[in-house]
Parts: structure tokens; sequence; C-alpha cells
């Protein structure tokens, strides 16, 4: 007997299938459309996949398949995507993925946290199908399929490891592709250059210990790659329009 995947019905309009093996495709909303998680055994084969016009799951080999009203995804988050594809996962959606597949609450709460984890997951591929600032394992007609996987790795290092004295020469090292490649990449696919990219983890990074530690302002800015705490107070305004200081006063007054 096939094994089957783990059928959470989160709503009416909303079911998630979690795991191994085929679906269950019992009752399912009408008028749905699906959106698959795959490749999770290879941080970089792992893809998203969306069709906005095909409400097929039965040979989706995901091991998350969301299956979702059109309707629903209409009112929620204003229409949807017009473009079918396969995208590498971003951190952010991999990690939150990684949640609902390794989930460690207790068996009587799996399902619950695992449902509420699928709603962040469809709000979130959403938000970044939107943006357009995925990068298609085909390469899109942009770039060919290597160079897209590196790109797609070269984002992943800087959302994983911005903490780190990353530089363009030793992202691209790492990734097994060219300077030039890299920068022209990130200008296509996120309209922003490493540096850009970097600092905004960085940047946002501290935004958040400077909310919710009492780590020392000089502290937070060396955590976050900034070799002295000027160049970071500098780069810090310049982004949020208050200094590192003057946000964490107005956080306690808003405690």
């Amino acid at each position: 007997m096939t094994e089957s995947k783990l059928r959470i019905d989160v709503s009416a309009e909303f079911v998630a299938f979690v795991g191994p093996g085929g679906l269950n495709r019992e009752d399912l909303p009408s008028d749905s459309l699906v959106v698959g998680f795959a490749g999770l055994e290879c941080e970089a084969a792992a893809v998203l996949r969306f069709d906005p016009h095909s409400d097929d799951a039965t040979e989706m080999t995901a091991e998350i398949v969301l299956v979702v009203q059109r309707e629903a995804c209409r009112r929620l988050f204003g229409g949807l995507p017009a473009k079918a594809g396969n995208w590498y996962l971003p951190s952010r959606l991999r990690d939150i993925v990684r949640s609902i597949l390794d989930c460690e609450a207790a068996p009587t709460a799996r399902a619950m946290l695992q449902g509420a984890r699928s709603v962040d997951l469809l709000c979130q591929a959403f938000a970044v199908l939107a943006k357009g600032e995925l990068v298609p394992v085909e390469g899109g007609g942009l770039m060919n399929e290597l160079d897209a996987a590196r790109i797609a790795a070269a984002r992943r290092m800087i959302d994983e490891k911005w903490q780190e004295k990353l530089t363009l020469e030793a992202i691209a090292r790492a990734c097994g592709i060219n300077r030039d490649k890299l920068s022209r990449g990130f200008r296509t696919v996120y309209n922003a250059t490493v540096a850009d990219i970097l600092t905004e983890n960085r940047l946002s990074g501290a935004r958040r210990l400077l909310l919710t530690s009492d780590l020392p302002v000089a502290t937070i800015g060396y955590r976050c790659g900034y070799l002295n705490n000027a160049s970071f107070t500098r780069a810090f305004t310049r982004r949020y329009g208050l200094s590192p200081s003057q946000l964490r006063h107005k956080g306690e007054i808003a405690a």
C-alpha cells in the first residue's frame, strides 16, 4: 500500500500535505491552486513549484504541497502571481519548510503547529513571488541553469552568513562563479548589488538586536559585521533615519 502524506485541513479553503508519499485528494477546496516545496534533502536543489493555471496536484512530487482556493488567494494577497515555474528556495522559505517537516511539537499538537506554519509559508511564498526576486531553476532566459544555481547559492550564503566577513571575491569563489557574473546576476534578479543585500541583512539584524536585547550598541555593530561604531552608526542612521541609540530609546519608550 502506497504511503500517503500527512493531510492537514487548515481551513475550508486551505489544505496542506506534509511528508513523503502520495496525496489524498478527497474533498479538496474547489477551484484551487497548488504550491509545492521540493528537494529539501539537498540544500542546493530546494525549489518552490507553482502554476497559477493548474490545480493538478496528483503528479506533484514535493515534501510539502499546499492546496488553496484561488478566491482566498485573491482576497488575502490581492491577486495571483501570473507566472508558473520552478524557483530556488531562499533561506527564509527553506527554514519555514524545515520547521514544518521537522516539527518539534508533541504529537497531540504537531498537526496544529504544522498547519499554522503552513499558513506562514503560504504568505511568505506569495510575498516573494510578488516581488519577482526568485531565481528560476532554468535560468528564465536571463542566465544559464548552472549560473542560476550559483546566484541562488550566493544569495543563501549572504542571508545565512551576513554576520561574517564576506567580500564579493569570497562569495564568488565559494559559489564557483566569477565576480562579473555574480554582480550581473544580482542586478538582474534582485535589482541590487551584492553589497546592497549584505548591508540590508546586517542593518536589519542590528535593528532586531537593538530592540530585543540589552547588548551595547558598539557590540551589536561589531556582531553585525561593522569594524567600528562610527561606520555602524552612519550606515544605520542613513538606512533608518535614527541612530542606533535613538532607535533603542524609542523602543524602550514604546514598551
